[in-house]
């Protein structure tokens, strides 16, 4: 049977990306897929599986003054009833929220009218906005165990995994070959859809500390903020470093196959990319996170060998500069880390997801069958 399905996820590609790829499942599966984001996915809606994508007004709640907060609560209502018409005109059998604020409005609107929901919580720890709507969903699916589940949800979640990209299963299954002796170094870098700054003060340096027949083995790939690629490129340049740099790959999934380390944020997408394709990594979860997701995110590759968390407050030059010389005399490092990170993927969690949709709509329309 064909359903109407409503995804709704904040506009960045650790929400958007996951909410892409069960959209391109489903619309294999014959579902009529649209899409509730904010302004911020532009970069990303023309690759977006849906018939239509609806911008939604919504709004970060943060400790603001009163003036401030009437505009926060102004701009979430008015989410709320862009939702509501959104819901009315397209009839979906359920809603599927992926997380960030602008998921807010459709799932608060999906609770006002009766209509079933599914709320995904990518990280391992569940954010403040997926908090306030847990309660209210039909069911809860995440990525990996939750360290904070509470009593009044608990009993609603199923662990799915975290839904990756097509591009992703594509990229899957080379084996990582570790680089030989003499040989090139492919080291990948990046921090996020735009770009760390942290990355960019860092890499030249722990490079430069690199003795000179090293650092003539390594060919970087990294993902640098536009204002900081100038003086990057620069000072490999100088180094005789060869380096491809730019702000934002469109083949990121292709260029972590082709790595033999990978040096990233632990964002709940990376790692689970990283899974799927079994590449070792040194993962440097964002600082100062309120909820230090990313540091549980990167415990899943910790736990079984597959990659090393190390604080970004800990992360010198020296100690990056040495990490990079150890893997040069000990390549097998790397290749037993990759194969580590393999065995954690879950390549078939957007199936996983897909099929509770497809239960949970199902279940709807049954109960509208019988007059429930």
């Amino acid at each position: 049977m064909t359903h109407h399905i409503l995804l709704t996820a904040g506009g960045t590609g650790g929400h958007l990306f996951p909410a892409q790829a069960l959209g391109s499942e489903l619309g294999r599966r014959g579902h009529v897929v649209e899409l509730a984001t904010d302004e911020r996915a532009d970069k990303y809606g023309s690759e977006f599986p849906a018939r239509k994508t609806h911008i939604i007004a919504s709004e970060t709640l943060r400790r603001r003054n009163p003036i401030s907060l009437i505009k926060t609560a102004w701009r979430l209502a008015s989410g709320t009833f862009q939702a509501r018409h959104v819901i009315k005109s397209f009839k979906p059998s359920v809603v599927i929220g992926f997380g960030g604020y602008p998921t807010f409005p459709p799932m608060f609107a999906a609770k006002q009218t009766g209509v079933p929901s599914i709320l995904h919580e990518a990280n391992g720890v569940m954010g403040r906005a997926n908090k306030m709507l847990a309660k209210g969903a039909t069911a809860i699916a995440t990525s990996i165990p939750l360290a904070n589940p509470e009593d009044s949800w608990a009993a609603k979640v199923t662990e799915t995994g975290n839904p990756v990209r097509d591009a992703v299963i594509e990229a899957s299954g080379k084996p990582h070959a570790p680089p030989q002796d003499g040989g090139p170094f492919h080291l990948l870098v990046f921090g996020g859809s735009q770009g760390a700054r942290f990355f960019s003060d860092l890499l030249p340096e722990a490079v430069g500390k690199l003795p000179n027949e090293l650092r003539q083995r390594l060919k970087i790939v990294q993902q640098c903020r536009p204002e900081d690629l100038e003086r990057v490129k620069t000072a490999y340049r100088d180094m005789g470093v060869e380096a491809e740099l730019a702000s934002f790959f469109t083949d990121m999934p292709a260029r972590i196959s082709a790595s033999h380390l990978v040096v990233c944020r632990s964002g709940a997408g990376t790692v689970s990319e990283l899974a799927v394709l079994g590449r070792p990594s040194i993962l440097v979860p964002l600082p100062g996170s309120l909820d230090q997701d990313q540091a549980a995110n990167a415990k899943l590759l910790e736990n079984v060998g597959g990659g090393w968390p190390i604080r970004q407050a800990d992360l010198s030059a020296d100690r990056l500069s040495s990490e990079l010389a150890r893997f040069f005399a000990e390549p097998g490092l790397l290749a037993q880390a990759a194969q580590n990170a393999l065995s954690v993927g879950k390549p078939d969690a957007v199936k996983r997801l897909a099929d509770l949709v497809e239960t949970v709509a199902a279940n709807a329309t049954q109960k509208q069958g019988d007059g429930a």
